[in-house]
């Protein structure tokens, strides 16, 4: 296993143990420990997906600082002036 994936892997490992907490907070939501790991996590991870976005580009579309609209943007298929042959 090289670095990229390796980091990677430790992205998803918080992401999962975020992910946990989270839903342990729906059911116990006074838990003050477990809303500090949580926030801790999230911080870590912030930090983990920077070093991962500086070494090997974006992990995703949303990492590249573009509108989750952007796909509207570009001309339909019918606005190519391209006739598809029926």
């Amino acid at each position: 296993m090289n670095e990229q994936e390796r980091l990677f892997r430790r992205i998803r490992a918080m992401q999962f143990a975020q992910w946990e907490l989270h839903m342990f907070l729906d059911t116990h939501p006074n838990d003050c420990e477990a809303a500090k790991k949580l926030e801790e996590y999230r911080t870590k991870t912030a930090a983990l997906i920077k070093e991962y976005e500086a070494a090997y580009g974006p992990m995703n579309e949303t990492s590249a600082n573009t509108s989750r609209w952007a796909w509207i943007t570009g001309p339909w298929p019918w606005e190519t002036g391209e006739e598809e042959d029926a």
